[in-house]
């Protein structure tokens, strides 16, 4: 099975394209334990308890795991584990990005130390930093290329324009199709709606299946309803798409009080609710 198929199923399993980004942050999990590993785990591992068959991915951040040094990075491991044994695809938000035998080193760290379904990466230094990722799509895995995302200052390069006229993130957009293989898909944040059609548009020009990672719903901005409206419109298949969402799931207690299990189950019922069916 390759990546989009296994992002398909699990969509048709579960009737959703939501993904729950992990992006842990010690002083807003309301558990009493002192131990930050086991603090941390046990916070997702009972989210996932609730969720985990209303969702179809998970993503979790590797910097905010890794900020908490090694006990961190093995809250990390037993948590794609647990995201695992739920059958949920793991896409671990590594960014990486290096020189080719460096990022050889960093795909074998991803896929095979933390066994992710898929890997963000950077593309700036190129196709000889990308393609090490890109190899493991052979093997079922899964590449998400950072063409526009959803922090304020992406535009200080991403929009750029170039001689040719054309926009960086739209040539990024180019470059990923033209690496293109069943596996490699886009970063694409939520917070222009604009963008994020004339990359859509591209995409389905090429008649290639390219999934989108779509992070910045909710706090930071953007409407799944109007991002799964366009992905219907540009694509058809909502299935091979995930719609992230962070703090606004794993942190909702704050927003809707009570217990933070019940409250990321209301936010994720209400993400998928804007999202409306998958047919």
């Amino acid at each position: 099975m390759n990546f989009p198929e296994l992002l398909e199923k699990a969509a048709e399993r579960n009737g959703s394209i939501a993904c729950l980004g992990m992006d842990p942050i010690v002083e807003r999990i309301p558990l009493q334990q002192k131990d930050t590993g086991k603090k941390i785990v046990k916070f997702y591992s009972e989210i996932l308890a609730a969720v985990a068959d209303k969702i179809s991915a998970v993503k979790p951040n590797y910097a905010f795991f890794a900020q908490y040094g090694f006990p961190g990075l093995k809250a990390m491991e037993e948590v794609i584990a647990v995201a695992k044994k739920k059958k949920l695809p793991v896409i671990l938000d590594a960014k990486r990005g290096d020189i080719g035998k460096s990022s050889e080193a960093y795909s074998k760290e991803v896929f095979e130390a933390w066994e992710a379904d898929a890997v963000t990466v950077s593309p700036y230094m190129g196709s000889d930093s990308v393609a090490p990722f890109t190899r493991w799509c052979g093997k079922g895995k899964g590449v998400y290329v950072l063409v526009r995302t959803s922090n304020p200052g992406a535009a200080d390069l991403q929009q750029l324009q170039l001689k040719s006229g054309k926009e960086v993130f739209m040539e990024t957009a180019a470059k990923v199709a033209e690496w293109h293989k069943p596996g490699v898909g886009a970063v694409v944040g939520a917070t222009n709606i604009y963008e994020l059609r004339k990359i859509l548009e591209l995409f389905a020009s090429t008649g290639k299946k390219i999934p989108l990672l779509i992070p910045g719903v909710g706090a930071q901005g953007g409407n799944a309803a109007d991002v799964a409206a366009l992905l219907r419109r540009t694509t058809g298949n909502l299935k091979l798409h995930r719609i992230n969402s962070s703090s606004g799931i794993s942190y909702a207690y704050e927003d809707f009080g009570g217990d933070y299990v019940k409250a990321a189950a209301k936010a994720v019922k209400e993400l998928n609710g804007e999202i409306g069916s998958l047919a």
